[in-house]
C-alpha cells in the first residue's frame, strides 16, 4: 500500500466515532421520571474513562449521592460491565450487535438500528469481579495502556526498546494525544514505534482477536459471564512460510482453523475492525501500519456470519 493511501485510511480511523446514549443508572438517581440522557459522538479510538468527569459534572444535581467521585462511575450496556481498558470501538463491534459494514461500504456506523449506543452509567454496586477500579489522578488508566503499548512494541521488535527509549517527553505527548485523541500529536510518536530500530527486522504483528462468550448470566457451569471477550492471540508473522506477505486470512486461518476453514473466504464468522469487515487478502503489516488501536494492536472482533 502507498504512503498516501496509508496516510488517508489512517485519517479515516481517526474520523471514526460512535454517537452514545448516556443515562444514568435508576439506583443513583434522585428523581423518580428518567433523567435527560447525556449525548455525545465519541471516538472509537477512545476510551470511557475519558468520558467519566463530564458526564459527571453532567449527573451531579440529580445524583443520590452529590459527594460521590467521577472516578467511582462505570458504564454497562445490557446488564453486561464495559472493561475500560478496551477502546470504543472495539466494545461496540463485539457487544452492540450492530451489522458491520460490508465491501465497499464505509467503516461508520451512521446507518446501524443500534445507534445511539445505548449506555448505563453507575456510580454504585461497582463490580469488582469484572471492572478494575480507577484513580483520581488516572494513573491506573495509564500505566494500563502503556503496558500495551510495550506489548505491542515486543511482538514486533522482540524487545520493548522502543517504548522505554522515549524520553519523558515523548512518553507524555504520546499520553496526552490519545487524552486528547490528536492524530498530528500522536502520529509524531507513533512512527518511531512502526519502524524497526537499526539492525532489527519486523518480527510479529500485535494481533488480538476478540470472541463474545455466549455464556448466560444466570449459568451455573462456572464459565465467564455473557459479554465478556475472550481473547485469540499468537506469534503473527509477516511474512508465510513461502516467504510471501502474509495475509489476514492466513493468520486467522492459523490462529482459528474452525471458525475460519478458508484463508480466502468469510464463511462462518467476520472479521471486524473500525466497525468494517476486514478483506482476508490484506497483507497484516499493511494493517499495522495503517489501521491499528492507539496502543498498536490490531483488535479484530469476530462476529458471526448472519
Amino acid at each position: 500500500m502507498e504512503k498516501d493511501q496509508l496516510e488517508t485510511l489512517r485519517e479515516k480511523i481517526w474520523q471514526g466515532a460512535v454517537p452514545l446514549e448516556i443515562s444514568l443508572s435508576p439506583s443513583d438517581c434522585r428523581t423518580f421520571n428518567e433523567s435527560m440522557p447525556y449525548i455525545i459522538q465519541f471516538p472509537r479510538l477512545s476510551y470511557l474513562p475519558f468520558l467519566l468527569p463530564r458526564v459527571h459534572e453532567f449527573f451531579s444535581p440529580i445524583l443520590i449521592n452529590p459527594d460521590v467521585h467521577w472516578w467511582h462511575g462505570w458504564f454497562s450496556f445490557e446488564g453486561v460491565p464495559l472493561k475500560w481498558q478496551h477502546p470504543l470501538g472495539l466494545l461496540y463491534d463485539t457487544l452492540s450487535g450492530a451489522s458491520p459494514a460490508m465491501d465497499d461500504e464505509h467503516g461508520t456506523d451512521s446507518t446501524s438500528s443500534q445507534l445511539p449506543w445505548k449506555l448505563v452509567l453507575h456510580f454504585t454496586d461497582f463490580p469488582a469481579d469484572v471492572l478494575i477500579p480507577l484513580d483520581e489522578a488516572g494513573k491506573i488508566h495509564h500505566d494500563a495502556f502503556i503496558n500495551s503499548v510495550k506489548e505491542a512494541d515486543f511482538l514486533r521488535n522482540g524487545s520493548a526498546k522502543v517504548i522505554m527509549g522515549l524520553s519523558k517527553d515523548d512518553s507524555t505527548t504520546l499520553w496526552q494525544s490519545v487524552q486528547q485523541h490528536d492524530m498530528t500529536l500522536f502520529s509524531s510518536i507513533n512512527q518511531k514505534f512502526l519502524d524497526p530500530p537499526p539492525g532489527m527486522e519486523l518480527r510479529h504483528i500485535p494481533m488480538k482477536i476478540y470472541l463474545p462468550n455466549a455464556t448466560s448470566p444466570t449459568s451455573n457451569t462456572g464459565e465467564q459471564p455473557l459479554g465478556t471477550l475472550k481473547v485469540v492471540q499468537g506469534l503473527v508473522k509477516p511474512y508465510n512460510e513461502a516467504g510471501a506477505l502474509q495475509t489476514l486470512g492466513g493468520a486467522l486461518h492459523a490462529l482459528l482453523p474452525t471458525v475460519f476453514p478458508s484463508r480466502r473466504s468469510y464463511i462462518f464468522a467476520h472479521a471486524v475492525l473500525h466497525g468494517a469487515v476486514l478483506p482476508l487478502a490484506a497483507p497484516v503489516q499493511d494493517l499495522m501500519r495503517s489501521v491499528v488501536y492507539c496502543d498498536g494492536f490490531l483488535h479484530i472482533a469476530v462476529i458471526m456470519v448472519r
